[in-house]
């Protein structure tokens, strides 16, 4: 017996949040009926589940990989206006695979896809704050008080947030580069704390998540993640991990 929303997440639906919210909006059957009991426990051999009218089964073939992700292209799979996905850079591996977080359109980097809906859950969910590290070009020439500033934003929209780590690059060109390591996914995040601040994005890359970098992968490509990446983004500890995060990532 295995419980409905694992039973989802292994059957490649989505992450555990994902189908919890599927259950919850009555998209999921039971033996023909619709199941909204998070708690059901799933018989695999004789219980017959159904996602939007098609039967669900866990596969076996699991897949973890790491993708450098252009400008311009959505983390969805389906576009009501045909703009360009992520999924077009990728193969099609016949297994419903859904990304670990989120980057926004204009913004571009590390973004790790998976078909396990348990290793994306344990990746995204907010009491491991894994840490994530992004190389960001702010407009204008910031200054002392304004990065005091960035340590002192608590919340995003009402949720609160943990304090940044953030390093100052370079400034030029009525332009500031700076390195920003935060523990959260709050939608457009790091958009919001610049513009709290007084200035605004230009440039946003994530060049690492956790122990995970990106390295010298090429914008556009991706490779399948190595059994110690996966391991040691499960694994993830903050401390002495967190300092070494923020003195290796570029």
């Amino acid at each position: 017996m295995v419980r409905i929303n694992k039973y989802l997440a292994q059957s490649n639906v989505g992450s555990r949040r994902d189908v919890e919210k599927h259950i919850l909006n009555g998209e999921v059957k039971v033996n023909g009926k619709v199941c909204k009991d998070l708690s059901r426990q799933i018989d695999e051999e004789n219980d017959e589940v159904m996602f939007h009218g098609k039967h669900v089964k866990p596969k076996n073939e699991i897949i973890y990989l790491m993708l450098n992700k252009p400008k311009n292209y959505l983390v969805t799979a389906k576009d009501d206006f045909e703009r360009k996905t992520v999924f077009d850079l990728l193969p099609d591996f016949n297994v419903h695979l859904f990304s670990v977080g989120r980057l926004d359109y204009m913004s571009t980097g590390l973004l790790i896809m998976t078909s396990d809906g348990d290793f994306a859950n344990k990746i995204i969910h907010p009491k491991n704050k894994l840490p994530k590290v992004y190389r960001i070009k702010a407009k204008g020439i910031l200054t002392e008080e304004q990065i005091k500033k960035l340590y002192n934003i608590k919340t995003i929209e009402g949720k609160p947030i943990s304090r940044p780590i953030v390093k100052v690059k370079e400034k030029n060109d009525n332009s500031t580069i700076l390195r920003m390591t935060i523990f959260e996914g709050r939608k457009r995040q790091i958009r919001q704390m610049i513009r709290i601040i007084g200035s605004e994005v230009l440039e946003l890359k994530r060049t690492q998540i956790g122990n995970l970098k990106l390295d010298k992968l090429p914008i556009g490509m991706w490779r399948f993640l190595k059994p110690n990446e996966i391991l040691n983004l499960i694994r993830y500890k903050r401390g002495n991990n967190e300092n070494r995060t923020d003195r290796t990532a570029e």
